[in-house]
């Protein structure tokens, strides 16, 4: 059978053109909904990173209220004046009176067993050098120097048997000559100074006392000029005899400027 007679024996009705309109219909209805899927996939992600932008907002507001209170419970922790400058501070610490040193009562006692046996005039001044251990320090009168010199090696209560140290000082006011004692029966500590002219820099010798200070003065003398009354040799012991002046002095001008 022909195409014509096809049709004229089953001519087109109306439910076969509803059929065939059902048909596109269906043809087009999974692009439509993958596109529903999509948007709704896409409103889905924009709804987790609001959330997740809202819950990185909090962290980093608590995150922040953290840190505040935690620097606040630190300056609170602070000494006061630990955020002021070195020179504030030390200006402030000088203000404030001192704790009394636990070596006062030994100074104490030193300077009255002196001043009872040589004098009131035999110590100037007395003090606790406290950034060297507490060092109970005195200054002697240069005229009192070598009877307090036997006085403190002698005493019983003293007994300073060992010279440590002697060295010369350059203030250029005045001269100083320091000497560290110490008394190997009590084991107490004493540093004493003793002051004299720059023009005419003298001080009795204690190599009478203290056998030791016997290079130490020389030493002193030669470097720094100060001479010392009743030293059995006193002479230079690093430089020649011939050298002009005495190099640690503060007004000391080489003769030679290149050396």
């Amino acid at each position: 059978m022909d195409k014509e007679e096809r049709g004229k024996n089953h001519p087109a009705s109306a439910s076969d053109s509803d059929d065939q309109k059902g048909g596109e219909v269906d043809r087009e209805s999974p692009k439509t909904h993958r596109t529903e899927s999509n948007e709704k996939t896409v409103k889905n992600d924009q709804v987790k990173d609001t959330t997740a932008n809202a819950a990185d907002a909090d962290a980093k507001r608590k995150a922040a209220a953290a840190a505040r209170a935690k620097a606040a419970a630190a300056a609170r922790a602070k000494p006061v004046g630990a955020g002021r400058n070195p020179a504030a501070r030390k200006a402030e610490e000088k203000k404030k009176p001192l704790e009394t040193s636990p070596k006062q009562p030994v100074l104490d006692a030193f300077v009255d067993t002196i001043r009872k046996q040589a004098g009131d005039d035999a110590v100037e001044e007395a003090m606790i050098n406290r950034p060297n251990h507490h060092l109970p320090t005195i200054v002697v009168a240069k005229e009192k120097w070598l009877e307090v010199a036997r006085l403190l090696k002698e005493d019983d209560s003293l007994a300073f048997d060992y010279l440590q140290n002697l060295s010369g000082v350059d203030y250029e006011t005045h001269m100083e000559v320091v000497y560290h004692l110490y008394s190997f029966r009590h084991r107490h500590s004493l540093c004493v100074r003793v002051k004299t002219d720059r023009d005419e820099a003298r001080v009795d010798s204690v190599t009478s006392v203290w056998i030791g200070a016997d290079w130490n003065e020389r030493e002193v003398y030669d470097l720094l000029g100060i001479r010392f009354d009743g030293h059995p040799n006193l002479k230079r012991i690093f430089l020649p005899e011939h050298w002009e002046g005495h190099p640690l002095r503060k007004d000391y001008e080489p003769l030679d400027p290149e050396i």
